[in-house]
């Protein structure tokens, strides 16, 4: 594997909003783990999805394991660490299946700047990274099946597409939009301020990704906890819509390599 050049990631998540770290899933390990995501999406999967499409899975780390230690990769959490200071937590873990025959849906940036969400960080945003999504890809993405879309630069804009004030047809291509493919293994890491798009899958296989988001210690994450009192307050009782994170279970939590468990640690639930 080719030196890591930790300022030229961070130059480009600066300039466009995204970079992507190579190579940080063994690629002999993909297929495999691929067939068992599907398996547990089967079962396990969240019916009331976000898109027509879509198998997605919470939580996911509470069914399947073998990919934990990967999330801890060096030059993941250097990158992380430069972005959001000491002490990062994982704030999602998720599965997300891309399904055949998936059309294009609509673009958004991730929590917490959704202007359609209850919890969100209201416009005009800051300019400072405050959340970093990463989609590790299980599956390659490439042309065939979709890849994923996003708008280079559009982490400096004040606000998202979701934002009615924009006047953004977010279900319209927009004009300098860039698709991303990579081999299975690699991971796209990106400023979650980020205008991004799932794009539709017209091959006949699933794509499969996790999503994992990286968040600094002061990031208030009750708000995605089903358990927590501020979730029924600003959520539940309001009558608003927010993302939901299952709680690790401890019994999970205690097989996690040593270097994993203090980006859960937060996130433990009971037994």
């Amino acid at each position: 594997m080719s030196e890591f050049d930790l300022q030229a990631h961070l130059d480009q998540l600066a300039q466009d909003g995204f970079t992507i770290v190579p190579g940080v899933l063994p690629t002999d390990m993909c297929l495999s783990l691929r067939q068992r995501l599907i398996a547990v999406a089967q079962q396990h999967r969240r019916e009331e999805v976000f898109y027509q499409g879509v198998s997605f899975v919470p939580g996911v780390i509470n069914y399947e394991q073998s990919f934990a230690g990967y999330l801890a990769d060096g030059r993941v959490l250097k990158l992380a660490e430069a972005l959001l200071g000491p002490n990062v937590r994982i704030s999602f873990t998720s599965a997300i299946m891309n399904e055949p025959g998936k059309q294009r849906t609509k673009w958004h940036a991730d929590w917490p700047f959704n202007q359609n969400n209850a919890c969100h960080i209201s416009a005009p945003y800051p300019d400072q990274v405050m959340h970093l999504t990463a989609l590790l890809m299980v599956s390659p993405f490439t042309e065939k099946n979709g890849g994923a879309l996003i708008v280079p630069g559009s982490h400096r804009q004040p606000s998202n597409p979701t934002d009615p004030k924009l006047g953004i047809d977010v279900d319209a291509p927009y004009p300098n939009e860039y698709r991303i493919m990579g081999n299975e293994g690699n991971m796209l890491m990106f400023d979650s301020r980020l205008w991004h798009c799932p794009p539709a899958n017209p091959s006949d296989q699933v794509r499969v990704a996790l999503g994992i988001r990286y968040a600094p210690w002061w990031l208030n994450l009750e708000v995605l906890d089903p358990d927590s009192d501020y979730r029924q307050q600003l959520v539940d009782e309001a009558g608003k819509k927010e993302n939901i994170v299952p709680r690790l279970a401890p019994r999970v939590y205690a097989t996690l390599p040593e270097k994993v468990q203090p980006l859960y640690r937060h996130w433990l639930g009971r037994e």
